[in-house]
């Protein structure tokens, strides 16, 4: 199964973010347009990004505050500036605040999409090589496909093990029914069955009900989400 990349685009130029966002998404990429600091920060914080274009000027909250609070929540996402500012020293303060690249425009869409590719490329590998994703008592082994949870082997089918890596990743956060359609059954559209309904109690059955502490909940309405400690 191809990954289903979802980028977040912070640009206030409406023309701009629109011819962005349809080359983006011709390319098959799942894109969000923020047209400033404030809305492309909830943003951040409600989805999990594959990758993230970052104007500076933007109103309210600038790029490159953002950048910095970006990286601190997320130290592996891509973040790739796409500004006018063209100095030495603007280039210098979004590297060391971590930006990954910088792009001046105008720029060839082609260019950027080889270095979107390129990150996403090397994005990828870093979380198939030695990747562990730990929530509580419970350890997904990325490299080798594998699950244990209190020292026990838990066998998942793929796409079992693909639900419970989306939801383990961005553990605390609800995602949507939507959100899950698209990252692991690769649809962009709701199918009417109770596919997920099925799968999260596939999940829980073997997540779960062999052990006291409970780590996949529902949040009616919204979607599901793991915590690591038991709800009060």
């Amino acid at each position: 199964m191809e990954n289903v990349y979802r980028i977040l685009l912070a640009e206030d130029e409406p023309k701009l973010s629109q011819v962005i966002q349809e080359e983006l998404n011709r390319q098959g990429y799942q894109t969000d347009v923020a047209f400033d600091g404030m809305i492309a920060e909830k943003l951040f914080k409600q989805h999990g990004y594959s990758l993230v274009l970052l104007d500076i000027n933007l109103p309210y909250k600038n790029g490159l505050a953002l950048c910095k609070e970006f990286r601190d929540h997320n130290k592996h996402v891509p973040i790739i500036m796409l500004t006018a500012l063209g100095e030495i020293h603007d280039k210098m303060d979004a590297f060391n605040l971590g930006a990954d690249d910088y792009i001046v425009k105008p720029f060839h869409f082609d260019e950027l999409f080889a270095r979107i590719k390129v990150f996403l490329k090397r994005a990828d590998a870093a979380n198939e090589v030695g990747e562990k994703i730990a929530v509580a008592d419970m350890e997904i082994d990325m490299e080798n496909k594998t699950v244990n949870r209190s020292g026990k082997n838990i066998n998942l089918t793929a796409k079992e093990f693909a639900l419970l890596v989306l939801l383990s990743r961005h553990k605390g956060k609800v995602i949507s029914k939507q959100e899950i359609l698209e990252k692991v059954w690769e649809l962009s559209f709701d199918t009417g069955t109770n596919t997920i309904e099925v799968y999260i109690s596939f999940l829980r059955n073997k997540i779960d009900k062999p052990f006291e502490t409970k780590l996949i909940h529902t949040k009616p309405g919204f979607g599901y989400y793991v915590r690591e400690t038991p709800l009060s």
